[in-house]
């Protein structure tokens, strides 16, 4: 198996964020995250620390204006190291391709599955289980984390609330499943690419 890390960094700066990521899909689930977004980083930090991946992370935002630029385009830089990170060793031959992983937290539980396709697609089910308000963000701004991240990490997301009351509990379960699922998919097993077709579309 080769030993080259899958890493990828990424900066996107605009009149609303200034980001820089870097991402390695073979760490240890070491973090630094400076969102400006206390509960973000923690999310974001279940996720790399379950994947086992290493994220290194800064972003100015308009947070006087409020936190969804900041929330909406990480998911897009995320996304994007993730997919630059995948695809930079053999367009990802011989991984698992897919993950899935059902976590509790307390009692809240949420079932993830994903699929490494080269498809985007977020299926974002149960979402009335979550208040309106979660740490001072609408509940909306989580959905759009996950399109965004989706969408340009190429990947197909099926997130499903099953049940819980508090909202802390049901997306800190729903990061977990997001980092054991994708440390699943990532994993090198095979030298040739996971489908019939003889290839991935990433």
């Amino acid at each position: 198996m080769n030993t080259v890390q899958r890493k990828a960094s990424v900066t996107r700066t605009t009149k609303e964020t200034d980001i820089a990521l870097t991402l390695c899909l073979d760490g240890t689930g070491k973090t630094d995250i400076q969102s400006g977004i206390g509960f973000l980083d923690h999310m974001l930090t279940l996720l790399a620390f379950w994947a086992r991946f290493d994220l290194e992370l800064t972003c100015k935002g308009d947070l006087h204006i409020d936190s969804h630029h900041s929330i909406e385009d990480i998911g897009l830089c995320l996304g994007s190291a993730f997919h630059n990170a995948l695809t930079s060793r053999n367009n990802a031959n011989g991984i698992e391709r897919v993950g899935f992983a059902k976590i509790p937290m307390d009692e809240a539980l949420t079932e993830i599955c994903l699929d490494l396709s080269g498809r985007a697609w977020l299926e974002w089910r149960g979402d009335e289980l979550l208040p309106p308000v979660i740490a001072g963000d609408e509940k909306d701004v989580w959905r759009e984390f996950y399109k965004a991240f989706v969408s340009s990490a190429k990947m197909n997301l099926h997130i499903q609330f099953l049940y819980g009351k508090n909202g802390h509990h049901l997306l800190e379960s729903a990061a977990k499943g997001v980092g054991k699922a994708l440390q699943k998919a990532v994993y090198i097993n095979d030298t040739v690419a996971t489908s019939t077709k003889g290839s991935l579309d990433l």
